[in-house]
């Protein structure tokens, strides 16, 4: 097995690869200090690391390196370069500085830093990059700003797991994707980029663009965004506010099909209709944006600004017509004046409290009427 060479050899070794140079000479002084013995600079080199078995895990040039003896550890000026994972480069990188230790595990580079990711396009800029190729773990910190085809983000740190194309952005993260057009607020955000999937279990704001101004807004405690599929998962105290119509749902699991305009709901739900002053809930629900209707199924109860209310097994609301029809146990009830009805269809503009509430026939089907009378006092 092939044991690492010492960094001043590879930086010697480096020399001679570059045209057989040979490190410039500097001019002694007549007592050297301690500090001066140890330390040796060289001119446009070639530093190299590999693993145990000989395959590479980086490469850096620069225009100079000092090595500390006792530190075993090279400073390195305006350096670029290749990173490797299992002997391919997975991203290039450039700075103002570089410290190398000569261990191998670990590569610093400081001062606008440029990692490139060469297969996926990926671009991040910071001023701090470390590289911990035995833990295939690339972090950058400190202002960072990443770049792609799909995604814009800033943050203040990127870890990046290179085999598995995954980028971990946290502080302060403002994620904004192409298509769709979103913007992204959280303090940690996972980017599968494989996948071209976003992931994040903190309390997440969404904003939906549409000619550069926002048209609907999400938020909760938890999301997933699959940018492919144009699918955002909403769970965790999930929230949804519509422009158009002037909606707010809300639920613990929301599916918004972005590309469709549709929003399903497998959990409890609530829909507040903003200018009606309408609210509806029910076990399920499903939000047709671009045909301006909602299905609820399950326990569905409706509730107007007036106190009126209608129950039923499912429902249709067509907003534009500001139409409802129920099925399914319908129970329509108004405080003025006081009355109930009951059958198992209802139609009608709950707004206005215009319900006509139908039975399947005779017998236990028919339709009945509770009227509660007034009582005035004198």
């Amino acid at each position: 097995m092939r044991k690492n060479l010492p960094l001043i050899l590879c930086i010697i070794i480096g020399l001679v690869g570059c045209g057989g140079q040979t490190p410039k000479q500097t001019e002694q002084p007549a007592s050297p200090s301690p500090e001066s013995e140890s330390n040796l600079t060289f001119f446009d080199v070639t530093l190299e690391q590999a693993d145990e078995v000989g395959k590479p895990i980086w490469k850096v040039k620069a225009k100079q390196a000092e090595y500390t003896k006792e530190k075993k550890i090279a400073q390195v000026t305006t350096p670029y370069g290749e990173l490797y994972q299992d002997g391919k480069i997975v991203y290039n990188v450039k700075a103002e500085t570089a410290q190398i230790q000569q261990d191998g595990k670990q590569l610093f580079l400081k001062g606008k830093v440029v990692a490139t990711d060469p297969k996926n396009g990926v671009v991040l800029r910071g001023n701090e990059l470390e590289w911990r190729p035995q833990e295939d773990l690339l972090i950058v910190r400190n202002q960072i700003n990443g770049t792609h085809k799909q995604l814009k983000a800033v943050a203040k740190e990127a870890r990046v797991k290179t085999r598995e194309q995954r980028i971990d952005f946290s502080g302060g993260v403002v994620a904004n994707s192409v298509e769709p057009a979103l913007q992204m607020r959280t303090e940690h955000l996972i980017w599968q980029i494989k996948q071209e999937t976003l992931i994040t279990n903190k309390k997440v704001l969404v904003d939906r663009y549409q000619n550069k101004k926002i048209t609907d807004r999400g938020q909760g405690d938890a999301a997933t965004v699959n940018l492919k599929t144009q699918i955002a998962n909403i769970t965790k105290n999930g929230q949804i506010e519509l422009q158009d119509p002037p909606m707010q749902i809300v639920s613990n699991s929301m599916t918004w099909n972005l590309n469709t305009d549709n929003v399903i709901t497998n959990a409890p739900v609530r829909i507040f209709h903003r200018a009606e002053n309408v609210t509806m809930t029910g076990d399920k629900g499903e939000l047709k944006i671009p045909q301006k209707t909602v299905y609820l199924t399950g326990n569905v109860n409706g509730v107007g600004q007036r106190s009126q209310s209608l129950k039923s097994q499912k429902l249709t609301w067509y907003l534009d017509k500001k139409l409802v029809e129920a099925q399914g146990k319908v129970v329509y009830k108004q405080v003025e004046p006081p009355m109930t009805f009951a059958g198992q269809k209802a139609s009608g503009n709950l707004q206005t409290e215009n319900i006509v509430v139908s039975g399947g026939g005779a017998g236990k089907n028919r339709v009945v009427t509770e009227i509660i009378p007034q009582t005035n006092s004198r």
